[in-house]
């Protein structure tokens, strides 16, 4: 099966990109060559242009006390394990508070760090990160693997409490819908959303189909369109039914 993901406003947008540029950090720091530990470096750059919103890190907050003050409110019901109620409770609490303790705005200590922003403003440049351009920088790939992992690791390390938060929103608002069994006719769907507010779409569907879902939507009305691939990989639009899973999504 494959899961494609909406989000119906900016704020869910932001979010899965930086889920999207934690999932490529997390693949690129733990391997070894020096080329890819630059991925895994340029990763986390990307990471403080996509979250250099000010407000992200009291959004985080504002919503996991949201979220808090929803679960408590399932305490008196008997249908709800208790046990499982408190360890989620526990982590949003664990969660918001390395969060709140964690300093100053996101990434400055990589903004503090002349030679990482030396880098930063060459890789902006295609092919700029050469040996001639930055010769610390060919030194500092030339060493250890190991060393090189441990000085992303610890450079990466202030972000570590915003991408616990970010996967943890993320996590309950997945969890927040359940799927329903739907079927494209024609390649097609649509769905009234009577003004109903949503934060995001989960669309599963099996891969073996080889449809692509082209997916617009507002708090009014969702539109699925689904294409195939030829051989030069350009779009077409699908003919035939589409049986797939809907999950709408809201905190």
């Amino acid at each position: 099966m494959i899961v494609y993901e909406y989000p119906f406003n900016e704020r869910i947008r932001t979010l899965l990109r930086l889920e999207d540029l934690y999932e490529k950090f997390k693949f690129f720091v733990h391997q070894e060559h020096a080329m890819q530990h630059h991925v895994a470096l340029a990763t986390i750059f990307d990471m403080l242009e996509v979250a250099g919103r000010a407000d992200l890190k009291s959004d985080l907050l504002q919503e996991l006390e949201r979220q808090k003050q929803s679960l408590l409110s399932y305490r008196s019901n008997p249908n709800v394990a208790a046990d499982m109620l408190d360890a989620v409770l526990l982590e949003v609490e664990t969660v918001s508070s390395a969060l709140v303790a964690a300093q100053g705005k996101t990434g400055q200590n990589v903004r503090d760090n002349e030679w990482l922003m030396s880098i930063r403003g060459r890789t902006i440049i295609p092919g700029g990160a050469c040996e001639f351009d930055l010769p610390s920088y060919y030194a500092w790939q030339k060493r250890p693997a190991e060393q090189r992992f441990n000085d992303i690791v610890n450079w990466f390390a202030p972000l570590a409490p915003l991408f616990d938060a970010l996967a943890l929103v993320l996590r309950l608002l997945r969890d927040s819908g359940g799927p329903v069994k739907m079927i494209a006719i024609a390649g097609s769907y649509q769905q009234m959303l009577q003004g109903k507010v949503y934060q995001m779409l989960r669309l599963t569907m099996d891969e073996a189909m080889g449809a692509i879902p082209e997916i617009s939507a507002n708090k009014y009305m969702l539109w699925v369109r689904f294409t195939t691939q030829g051989g030069d990989l350009k779009p077409k639009p699908l003919e035939e039914d589409v049986p797939f899973e809907l999950t709408l999504c809201n905190f």
